[in-house]
């Protein structure tokens, strides 16, 4: 199973990732979970302390490796556009709590097409991920919509946008939507997150089809304290825990179709 976690800034991709991470990790499944976004903080949701995600050098700063995998120096403006990338997940990630995490990082130059050593690196990971063909790949994806224009994420099983109960969510899952049919992605899917009502989730129902609608995640604060004190919502909030499973067993009725 792949999957893209994706949505705008600060709806909740983190929380999902993570959580769906762990409860797949307990389950005995390989899971790699990649921190696609420049904001990295899937880290800390999955359990390490600020620390040691403080420690982890990110696949694009790595300057030697990607020097070495794609050809390219100060003396050698050329580089191979499909750099040998099969062994990074294994020997770069992190384990915790029986996930293995990846921290991709970001290419620090402006606009959307870049050409550079870091992002053919970068892309060749991410569609390496697609291969791994038993393993649970998790990509907690960066917020907006300029990674579906680079492409990064194309061959995934399928995205899931994470929303919140208001206009400009729905907008976006439906911009989403687009993007990835363009790419080739026929399932996305919606999670609404901060739900607080029965009015929420009856906006939720009356603007998303019910086949993309994966479930709710209700408004919590133990979300919000996990936060804070810098733990893993899933060693924190049992009713968070308890939505996503549910959410997760309609992930798995897809998988065995």
């Amino acid at each position: 199973m792949k999957l893209a976690i994706t949505g705008k800034g600060g709806v909740g991709k983190t929380t999902l990732s993570s959580t769906l991470a762990r409860l797949y990790a307990d389950e005995g499944r390989t899971v790699l979970a990649a921190d696609v976004d420049p904001d990295a903080n899937l880290g800390l949701a999955l359990g390490l302390s600020q620390e040691e995600v403080d420690a982890i050098v990110p696949i694009s700063k790595m300057r030697t490796l990607v020097e070495e995998r794609t050809g390219a120096n100060a003396a050698n403006k050329f580089f191979k556009l499909n750099p040998y990338v099969a062994d990074i997940p294994d020997t770069f990630s992190r384990d915790i709590n029986g996930v293995k995490l990846l921290v991709m990082g970001t290419v620090d130059v402006g606009g959307s097409g870049c050409v550079c050593p870091e992002h053919v690196m970068l892309k060749a990971v991410l569609s390496n991920l697609t291969y791994r063909k038993n393993d649970v790949v998790i990509m907690d994806m960066e917020a907006g919509l300029e990674h579906l224009g680079r492409g990064t994420a194309m061959n995934m099983d399928q995205f899931i946008v994470v929303i919140e109960p208001g206009a400009r969510s729905v907008q976006t899952y439906r911009n989403v939507k687009r993007l990835a049919l363009d790419l080739g992605i026929k399932r996305v899917r919606v999670v609404a997150n901060k739900v607080r009502d029965e009015r929420d989730e009856e906006f939720i129902k009356a603007n998303i089809p019910a086949e993309d609608l994966l479930g709710f995640i209700h408004y919590n604060l133990e979300i919000m304290d996990a936060d804070r004190n810098g733990q893993s919502p899933y060693d924190y909030s049992p009713k968070a825990i308890e939505e996503i499973r549910k959410i997760k067993a309609v992930l798995d009725r897809d998988e065995s179709e």
